[in-house]
């Protein structure tokens, strides 16, 4: 797996290279990390990874999710979790993108267990494969709705963020009614964002669901209705 120790190693090199420790300690504050950062903004850490990402190409999906979990295990710092996430969703490996990734991608929602990492999986991983494969998906997004864990439940909640006419409005309500009581500001935002970014594709449906559901917290309301008035 020379691919895998290339890839890593390369990935750590090169972050440490950027690293800027006077603006670590803020963006730990401001991320409430007990990880420490290396202190590297968002578009320089990106063209990085994009650069190394390119350079080193990995044959097969074992080795792809290999150098993913590596980073995302052994991480010492936030940023080689961001390369994890990063190279989770590299173009080049769009074709390996199906239910066999789902446990991977459920690893770092659960241990992540927070917004920067939970919304990117949530979004743009398995949402795409649940819409690719909704018969193996949507029973199990209505799982995690129920789910304890407060990050399997937002992720059933925002994962058709994005979605526009491809939301299956079924699965979308039933997210939102098992969560609809829940104090959590995450699963009230998350309830809201989900609603709000609907509400541009179906207005009209946003619009009945909130009338149809006074038990939505006013946080959760507002946001469904940022756009329309409400």
């Amino acid at each position: 797996m020379n691919e895998v120790k290339s890839l890593v190693s390369a990935v750590r090199n090169g972050l440490a290279g950027l690293a800027d420790p006077e603006k670590a300690p803020g963006m730990r504050a401001y991320m409430k990390s007990e990880m420490p950062f290396l202190g590297i903004a968002s578009p320089p850490r990106a063209a990085l990874l994009k650069q190394l990402f390119a350079e080193h190409p990995l044959p097969d999906r074992v080795s792809f999710s290999a150098v993913v979990l590596t980073l995302w295990r052994e991480a010492e710092f936030r940023e080689e979790r961001y390369a994890a996430v990063a190279l989770s969703g590299y173009r080049a490996y769009a074709r390996w993108q199906d239910v066999e990734l789902i446990g991977l991608y459920e690893e770092m929602i659960v241990t992540g267990a927070w917004w920067d990492y939970v919304d990117e999986v949530a979004i743009r991983r398995v949402g795409p494969i649940l819409r690719a494969d909704p018969e193996t998906l949507t029973p199990l997004m209505l799982t995690w709705a129920y789910d304890e864990d407060r990050w399997r439940r937002r992720t059933a909640v925002i994962c058709q963020v994005g979605a526009k006419g491809g939301t299956d409005t079924d699965l979308l309500t039933r997210a939102v009614e098992a969560n609809i009581d829940d104090k959590d500001f995450f699963l009230r935002k998350g309830i809201g964002w989900a609603l709000r970014e609907y509400a541009k594709t179906e207005p009209d449906w946003v619009r009945a669901f909130v009338a149809a559901h006074p038990a939505l917290s006013n946080l959760s309301r507002k946001e469904a209705l940022k756009h329309l008035g409400g």
